[in-house]
């Protein structure tokens, strides 16, 4: 049986976090497949404008270049709007029927689990991996949900510390990597 890892986000931008989450969860889970699947709008961030979507899967394709075990999955952009968690686990359930779902999720997002579209059914299709913070202990999934938390490498970095770090002029190189940090530069992202 295939063990497939989706991992959903805005990605804006990707960062180291997200690559050891990434290994992490290939490692633990004995993933065949990991797609790293950016959003084109969160339905929790309603008043945020990500960077544009050509941009963040530049960076994305920069961050996973040489990594044949990530791919990326543009359906969330390419359907544009909100992007629902639940549309894309059920295209990925059309397309791999006999495969094993597990779904890449934040600590920090976890409570909100209840309050996601069509929360039942999704509850039922994926089996959740929480990706732990750095500081207080695993977060629990509300029922239905079902899962476990991720050992990995947990990291204390955000994308949205980086984007300040871009704006107050501060380095990101160590955070993002450095082709990502020079792309970001050139392009004069999050400034």
């Amino acid at each position: 049986m295939q063990h497939i890892g989706l991992f959903g986000g805005s990605f804006d931008p990707v960062h180291l976090g997200h690559l050891l989450v990434g290994q992490a969860a290939r490692e633990e889970l004995q993933l065949s497949r990991l797609f790293f699947i950016p959003a084109a709008q969160s339905p929790f961030k309603p008043g945020s404008v990500p960077a544009p979507p050509e941009q963040r899967l530049r960076l994305l394709r920069m961050a996973l270049a040489g990594r044949p075990d990530c791919e990326i999955d543009e359906q969330e952009i390419k359907r544009g709007g909100v992007s629902y968690t639940i549309d894309t686990v059920r295209d990925y359930v059309r397309r791999f029927p006999d495969a094993q779902m597990f779904y890449l999720i934040g600590a920090d997002h976890v409570p909100q689990l209840p309050k996601w579209r069509d929360s039942d059914e999704l509850a039922g299709l994926v089996e959740f991996v929480v990706i732990p913070r750095p500081g207080p202990g695993v977060v629990p999934l509300p029922t239905p949900f079902r899962g476990r938390a991720l050992a990995g490498f947990p990291l204390g970095v955000s994308s949205s510390q980086i984007r300040e770090r871009v704006r107050s002029g501060m380095p990101i190189d160590l955070l993002t990597g450095p082709v990502v940090a020079e792309a970001i530069r050139n392009n004069r992202l999050y400034l």
